[in-house]
């Protein structure tokens, strides 16, 4: 192999690459990066099993061939490089890396040793690539971090029709999301599938230079397969059963809450200044027209802070405690200025939702305060 590439080209691509490596595997080869000349292009892969990355680049080849290199190495030389031409050239399993006034030599491995990675779409949907990306903010940062349940640490991804559905949930709340797709190319009804949170959370830090974004589900491999222009990725899904969200969505509600996001979230961070040492509790109490939020610590006081709202429904000592956290993440990812809660009684998961946008619905749990 022997090619020459733009230090900026070969930097990103590497740098991407590297964060799908295995350090830790008991196969030294998922330590490595896969560089691959053909024809006008280096392909440049790395894959943990779970997750796979492919980027082509143009270059300038002279000879054909492939080479796998140790991540970190070649990442720390590249990404220390002046901005200039770099001059590619391995031979059996060294990889000489040139520029003016540097020669480095990096000690390699087979190429035919390293897992095969899909790199082509056949048969894709084509998402919206803004609309996807915020809808995913919406819902991942819902998602467990409890790998007992692996299947509640990814996102339930639904297609139906013409709707493309993502849900998350932890247990404890509930993200759900609704985009409308071309289902044109869709063979079946109905599909399901819980997709790695890992995969979706990379979506947003590769597609900075494109419209759209290719989705493919391939259900006999049991993976999925994005395309984002030159860059391919490729997950396992995730298996196991998918708890039945929609039975806990309440169909109708007793109290509707409408008010100001900024100023509800600004009342969450005070009282989240106490509630830390409170087990993250913080206390919603309702009155006529105003919501007061409240927090209390034994070790370093209280506070109350009163947020002006329009309330409809018996409101009669209704109280109800949530994590703040959980409410903080939740204002943070609505984008209209008002939110509205909904609730049943106080024991019941409250219904959040940005008032802007009916296709996003939020839930939280209530914490139980024993008397």
């Amino acid at each position: 192999m022997k090619l020459n590439v733009l230090q900026e080209n070969l930097a990103k691509a590497v740098t991407q690459a590297s964060r799908f490596v295995s350090v830790r595997s008991q196969l030294p080869i998922l330590g490595n990066i896969l560089l691959k000349a053909t024809k006008t292009k280096l392909t440049i892969s790395s894959t943990n099993l779970e997750i796979s990355v492919v980027t082509q680049i143009g270059a300038k080849i002279e000879e054909e061939g492939e080479i796998s290199i140790p991540s970190k190495v070649i990442s720390d030389l590249v990404n220390n490089l002046s901005k200039e031409t770099v001059l590619l050239e391995s031979e059996k399993e060294q990889l000489k890396i040139s520029t003016s006034g540097f020669t480095s030599k990096v000690l390699g491995m087979n190429a035919s040793d390293f897992p095969k990675i899909p790199n082509i779409l056949t048969n894709p949907f084509v998402l919206p690539k803004k609309e996807l990306v915020e809808s995913l903010s919406q819902v991942i940062f819902a998602t467990s971090t409890d790998e007992t349940r692996p299947i509640l640490t990814g996102v339930l991804v639904i297609i139906d029709k013409n709707d493309l559905f993502l849900v998350a949930t932890d247990g404890f709340r509930l993200s759900k999301k609704k985009i409308r797709i071309d289902s044109q190319k869709n063979q079946k009804s109905l599909q399901k599938i819980v997709i790695p949170k890992g995969i979706l959370s990379e979506l947003g830090r590769s597609t900075d230079e494109i419209s759209e974004i290719q989705f493919e589900i391939q259900e006999k491999e049991k993976q999925v397969i994005f395309g984002l222009g030159d860059v391919v990725l490729s997950s396992k899904i995730l298996e196991g059963e998918y708890p039945d969200f929609e039975k806990i969505i309440p169909k109708s509600s007793q109290i509707s809450v409408r008010l100001d996001k900024e100023e509800f979230l600004r009342a969450v961070k005070l009282a989240s200044i106490f509630a830390r040492e409170a087990a993250n509790i913080v206390k919603l109490k309702l009155s006529k027209d105003s919501v007061k939020v409240l927090a209390e610590s034994s070790s370093s006081g209280s506070q109350e802070t009163q947020v002006e709202a329009k309330i409809e429904g018996e409101i009669k000592d209704f109280e109800i405690s949530f994590n703040y956290r959980f409410l903080e993440e939740f204002l943070h990812s609505v984008v209209g200025d008002e939110v509205k809660m909904e609730f049943t009684t106080m024991d019941k998961a409250g219904v959040f939702t940005d008032s802007t946008d009916p296709d996003y619905l939020h839930l939280i749990m209530p914490v139980r305060i024993q008397n």
